[in-house]
């Protein structure tokens, strides 16, 4: 499920998988990046997301 919010909010994604402070840096990029870039660097953001979900995932503590 996280994959897919992934897609439409990535930085709420990373926030749920348990990354808050990278999760409120990357909104803080997101936003003026899809403003001014017009959304070509979203895919960019969606990768960062879907990597940071699968390193959590794949964590051994």
């Amino acid at each position: 499920m996280n994959y897919l919010l992934a897609i439409l909010l990535p930085p709420l994604s990373i926030l749920l998988a348990g990354r808050p402070i990278v999760g409120i840096l990357t909104f803080l990029i997101w936003i003026p990046a899809l403003l001014l870039s017009g959304g070509l660097t979203h895919p960019m953001f969606i990768l960062l997301a879907w990597f940071i979900i699968f390193e959590g995932r794949n964590r051994s503590d």
